[in-house]
């Protein structure tokens, strides 16, 4: 496998938390008290967005007649919040990330834990090249053995062939990189030879070109195996197409009032700990992960659910459901956090380049590859975990998230948009995040 410790967009910081190759910082003290306007002000001005763009933010990004052209049977839209994760700093540079999601305390979870990394230099990211596999079953051979060895000796062959269906990747240095035989000489259906193609599909999520070359290359490699070809798809297990970030929070940037930093270290290490153990805790765990790069796919248009996929089979890789993430205390006492995952994105194709919300977060996240975009997501996903567990660690997932919540109560209440904060704010002086209060305080808002 690749080594993931070599690849980069961008060179690391030697002082990630006050240095930076970046004229702009993502810090932005205050961000979430501004107005919807000033919000959406600050952040054209960051990415240089256009009036239009800015509408797109301010009003409904996807018409219904755009909708309609995108999928088939189409009858309207459905909008999710989007928001930006402020204060990620990776690999020496500075990023405001894009997040569609309509859970409360997920942007302010991210971009709190995104700051405490700053403490210690910032996310180094890195990613394996992006190899896709796509599969062809064969069935019906003579002699399994015989059949790999033959595909094996026409090769270079069979890669020339599906070099042929996507030129503009090759172009662009992509294309076939291997094949690779794997027996399976007892299923329920009798033996079958599941023939790998492996493909670099650079800066493009590459499921159609993925397709488009195993579907190309599977009558040929039938009548080599002289046995049946039946599917012929890509995999969402993209274990060759890697995506890595690591990061070091120095223990006193832990403490809080009630518990020390070395502390806090030693319950957060002890939670990711029960979710290597325990696949009931690691669904948990992982969700929690996927939270954050799901909502980066979203907002940028990439297929979330094929993310999904690849990311929790791969997490039971071993034969054992288990954490996608590693936390422990170094020997210097510090917090050392790292993910590993597949993360088979693009930024080419698609919806990036036809929803009109997903292009203004393309241009807000200024990436130049599917590469540092995939680095983006992992970093997404690690601070996005180490939010969820820290909590949980220390005063309880509930505290931060109810706070959080307390909005959507009050309006579930119906709460008009003016005095939602209001309303919201004695409900969390009260702690007592309910509807029903909430209609209470709204009655008597009304009535003074």
């Amino acid at each position: 496998m690749t080594d993931l410790s070599t690849k980069h967009t961008h060179a690391p910081s030697d002082n990630g938390a006050n240095k930076t190759d970046s004229p702009k910082s993502s810090r932005l003290p205050g961000f979430y008290k501004k107005s919807l306007t000033d919000r959406v002000a600050m952040v054209a001005k960051w990415a240089d967005l256009s009036a239009e763009e800015q509408a797109v933010l301010l009003e409904q990004g996807l018409t219904a007649g755009q909708a309609a052209n995108m999928i088939e049977n189409g009858i309207g839209t459905t909008e999710l919040p989007l928001g930006v994760a402020c204060n990620f700093f990776i690999n020496g540079r500075d990023y405001l990330i894009p997040m569609a999601v309509e859970e409360p305390s997920v942007l302010a979870a991210v971009s709190a834990s995104a700051k405490l990394i700053r403490e210690g230099g910032g996310f180094t990211a890195t990613t394996t090249d992006p190899v896709m596999i796509g599969q062809i079953q064969l069935l019906d051979i003579p002699d399994l053995e015989v059949a790999a060895a033959t595909i094996q000796a026409h090769k270079e062959e069979l890669m020339a062939q599906a070099n042929q269906c996507s030129p503009s990747i090759v172009a662009r240095g992509g294309g076939a990189r291997d094949i690779e035989t794997r027996p399976f000489p007892d299923t329920p259906v009798g033996p079958m030879l599941i023939v790998h193609l492996l493909y670099d599909t650079r800066d493009a999520m590459g499921a159609n070109a993925i397709n488009t070359a195993v579907e190309a290359i599977a009558p040929r490699v039938a009548e080599l195996s002289r046995g049946r070809a039946n599917l012929r798809i890509l995999s969402n297990l993209t274990d060759r197409r890697l995506a890595r970030a690591v990061c070091t929070i120095p223990a006193a940037a832990l403490a809080t009032k009630e518990m020390s930093g070395a502390q806090v270290a030693r319950q957060i290490a002890e939670a990711n700990a029960f979710a290597v153990v325990d696949p009931y805790r690691a669904a948990t765990h992982n969700k929690g992960i996927m939270n954050g790069i799901d909502a980066v796919c979203l907002a940028t248009g990439n297929d979330w659910r094929a993310i999904e996929a690849g990311a929790h089979a791969y997490a039971a890789r071993n034969g054992h459901y288990s954490a996608l993430t590693d936390w422990h205390v170094d020997a210097n006492g510090d917090l050392y956090g790292e993910i590993v995952l597949p993360l088979a994105v693009g930024v080419v194709g698609g919806a990036t380049k036809v929803h009109p919300t997903a292009k203004v977060a393309m241009k807000i996240l200024n990436v130049q590859s599917a590469a540092e975009l995939a680095q983006i997501m992992a970093c997404v996903g690690l601070a996005q975990n180490l939010a969820a567990i820290k909590a949980m660690a220390t005063v309880g997932i509930q505290h931060g998230h109810m706070r959080m919540h307390a909005r959507q109560v009050a309006m579930a209440a119906g709460t008009p948009d003016d005095l939602v904060e209001t309303i919201a704010e004695q409900l969390i002086n009260e702690e007592n995040i309910r509807v029903e209060r909430a209609k209470e305080i709204l009655n008597m808002v009304r009535e003074a």
